[in-house]
Parts: structure tokens; sequence; C-alpha cells
């Protein structure tokens, strides 16, 4: 059973846009547990452009599922992360001013940067992944660091989906495989949508966790937001 975490980033994008707290980020998290959401994702960037670092320190309160946060493990990261312990932190290599993340960690030049996060976060009892592209050294490389999860960045595939999906899925499927080898579990997340979701979840048949924000937000302006979860649980269940 895959589960389904809502990146709730895009509704703090529309908040700050007018100020004031519309739509609220806490009745957000809670709505999407309700409606079927097994987890709620942020993921909060030094200029508080969308989840602010206040949005994280208040969302564990009702939180009922799983709280995962993701982000560049700068010092101020670090420390937001250990204060509110989410169930898990996932590692994120994207640049202060990036738009969005859109490459994986080079876990090889970054081992002992990637080890020694892990294991602080590990001894604070909370759970482990590093965003990564599917290539085999860099999956051996999220091995060696003792990550428990690896996310696996899937822009690619979605950006390759309808050419030729077959090609697309490939690395990710052989990739997988050799993961679950090495005993890592495997999230996914990044412009997967209605469109792509099911071949891909039909191709990793160890999939954990799939994280979904930009793409189920703008569903959900269309088919609201009960009916889109309950659509990409479906894609991830067929």
């Amino acid at each position: 059973m895959t589960k389904l975490s809502v990146n709730i980033n895009k509704f703090a994008t529309i908040r700050n846009a007018r100020g004031g707290n519309n739509p609220n980020l806490i009745q957000i998290a809670i709505d999407c547990q309700r409606f079927g959401a097994e987890g709620i994702t942020v993921h909060p960037r030094p200029d508080e452009r969308h989840i602010r670092y206040q949005d994280v320190r208040d969302l564990p309160a009702v939180i009922t599922t799983e709280f995962n946060v993701e982000g560049n493990p700068i010092p101020s990261f670090i420390d937001l992360v250990l204060a509110t312990k989410p169930t898990q932190v996932t590692l994120v290599p994207d640049a202060p001013d990036a738009l969005t993340s859109d490459t994986g960690w080079d876990t090889i030049k970054h081992y002992d940067f990637l080890r020694e996060v892990i294991q602080e976060f590990k001894k604070a009892g909370i759970r482990t992944s590093i965003f990564i592209n599917p290539i085999a050294p860099m999956i051996e490389g999220a091995a060696k660091v003792a990550t428990d999860r690896i996310e696996f960045y899937t822009g690619t595939y979605a950006h390759h989906y309808f050419q030729d999906r077959e090609r697309a899925i490939a690395a990710y499927r052989d990739t997988c495989r050799l993961a679950v080898d090495l005993g890592l579990g495997i999230n996914a997340g990044h412009d997967l949508d209605l469109h792509n979701l099911q071949f891909f979840k039909q191709n990793m048949a160890s999939l954990l966790e799939v994280s979904i924000g930009h793409a189920l937000i703008c569903d959900a302006i269309y088919y609201g937001l009960e009916n889109t979860i309950q659509l990409y649980k479906r894609a991830l269940q067929e």
C-alpha cells in the first residue's frame, strides 16, 4: 500500500499572496487527513516564500498521520527539524533561490556531510530520506550514508512520460530494485499527477510513499480537494 502525502506548500503560497491567514494551513492539514491523505508534507525555504518556519512548529499539533519536512539541511533547517521532530525528514539539495527542487544529491561528493546530518536526525528518532536521481552509484552512495529511505526525483520521468513512458520509467524501475536490495525504503515525488502516477506505481512495486503538491492542488481547483485526494489514492491502488 503506497501512502499519499499531500504537500501543502502551494496553499501557503496563496495565503502569503494576500497576507492574513486565508487559507488556514492548520485547517488545510486537518482536512487533507480527513479526506484520506496518509501524510502531510511541507518544504520550508529560507526566504519563507510559502511555508514559514512557524508553520512547521504549529502543524505537529494537528498531524494524526505522518509529518514529512523537506529541505536543504542548512543549520536553521536542522534546528527546526530537531525542535519539531516530524515523522520523516527529507533532505533536498536545492539552492536558497531555487524555484523548485530539480535534482537529487550527489551522495559520493557529499558523503561526509550527509552521513553526519543523517546520524544527527536518527539520534533524535526521526526517519530520514534523501532526494535522489535514479542513478545506480548515487543509490549505492545513499545506502552508505545510512539513510532509511530515498525519494526519487520524478521530474525527469514526468517530463518524458508522454513521449515514451517505457523509456521514462526504465531507470527508476532498475534503480528501485537496486535500492530495495540495499535495504532502502522507496519514496517518490515531483511532477507526479493523475496522468502519470498510476503507471509509475505499477512499475515500482516497493513504493512506500509519494509526496504530491502542485499537481494535486491544481486538480483540486476543478475537482474539489476531497475528491482530488480520493482520485490520487485510487491511482495508487489500481
